[in-house]
C-alpha cells in the first residue's frame, strides 16, 4: 500500500508537471523558499506535538522531494528511484555494526556518532563541520556544531565545567559593558549565548525548543494581556509599567 501511494505521488508529479502551469514553471530556486517555509510548518507542529499536522507537513514535504526529483529527471541529472537508492546505500555504509563485517559488535550510541563522523571523513569530507549548513539560523547552528565536535572528543568533561564557562562568559560581557565598546559587547554576548547551549545540552534539553517553547508561552500571554485590555476598554500603550506587570501576573496565573 506505501509502495502504491508513493508511485501514485510520483505519477500525480509528472501529470502535474505535463499540464499544470504553475507547476510547468517552477525551477529549484522558485522551490527553495517554499521548501523552507514547509519546513518551519513541520517545526511548528512538532513543537506542539500535533500529529494531524505533521502527517499533513510532512506529506508536502515529501510532495516538494519528489518535484525537485522530477525536475532533475527533466534535466537528465537523477530521478527518485536515485535519490532513495543513495539514501539506503549512504545508512548501509554508515552502519557497519548493523550490516558489515562488524554486524555482532555492540556500540554505544556515543560510539556510533564517532564512527558516523569518521566514515563520512573517509568519504571525502574536509572537517567533521562541514555538513552543518551555512543558512542554519545561528542558534540551531551553534547546537550542530557543538554536537560535531563533540564526535571526535572535543568535549567538556563535566556539566560544572560548562556552568563555571558560562560565568566566566557572563563576567566578561558585564566589563566589555564597562568598556562601552558596542563590538566588544556583541562579540561576549555571543561567547555567552554559545556557552549556555553548550550548558543545556548536558541538561539532555534541546535550546532552540526550549526558547521556541519561551516563545509561544510569551506571546499567549501578551495576547491574553491584550484582550484584558480590550475588555477594560483600554489601550495597552497608556499604561504604566505597574499596570502591565499586574495585567503579565494575571495571564501568568490564568495560563
Amino acid at each position: 500500500m506505501q509502495g502504491t501511494n508513493f508511485d501514485k505521488l510520483v505519477a500525480i508529479m509528472a501529470e502535474l508537471r505535463e499540464k499544470c502551469p504553475w507547476d510547468k514553471k517552477q525551477t529549484i530556486q522558485t522551490l527553495r523558499t517554499l521548501t523552507l517555509e514547509e519546513s518551519y510548518e513541520l517545526t511548528d507542529s512538532i513543537i506542539v506535538e500535533d500529529w494531524q499536522g505533521i502527517k499533513e507537513e510532512l506529506g508536502d514535504l515529501l510532495l516538494h522531494i519528489t518535484f525537485y526529483s522530477k525536475i532533475a529527471e527533466e534535466q537528465g541529472r537523477f530521478n527518485i528511484d536515485d535519490v532513495l537508492a543513495g539514501i539506503c546505500e549512504k545508512l548501509v555504509r554508515r552502519h557497519p555494526h548493523i550490516y558489515g563485517d562488524k554486524s555482532n559488535e555492540t556500540l554505544t550510541e556515543e560510539q556510533v556518532l564517532q564512527n558516523w563522523e569518521q566514515l563520512k571523513l573517509k568519504e571525502g569530507k574536509k572537517s567533521v563541520l562541514g555538513g552543518v549548513p551555512k543558512s542554519l539560523p545561528a542558534l540551531v547552528k551553534s547546537i550542530r556544531l557543538q554536537e560535531k565536535s563533540k564526535k571526535v572528543g572535543f568535549e567538556w568533561e563535566n556539566k560544572a565545567d560548562v556552568w563555571t564557562k558560562v560565568e566566566e562568559e557572563l563576567k566578561e560581557l558585564k566589563e566589555a559593558e564597562q568598556e562601552n565598546d558596542i563590538n566588544h559587547i556583541e562579540e561576549e554576548f555571543g561567547d555567552l549565548l554559545f556557552s549556555l547551549i553548550n550548558y543545556s545540552r548536558f541538561l539532555k534539553i534541546d535550546a532552540e525548543t526550549a526558547l521556541e517553547k519561551t516563545n509561544i508561552k510569551f506571546k499567549t500571554r501578551f495576547e491574553a494581556m491584550e484582550a484584558m485590555a480590550m475588555e477594560k476598554n483600554v489601550n495597552l500603550g497608556n499604561l504604566t509599567l505597574n499596570e502591565l506587570n499586574e495585567m503579565w501576573e494575571t495571564a501568568k496565573n490564568n495560563k
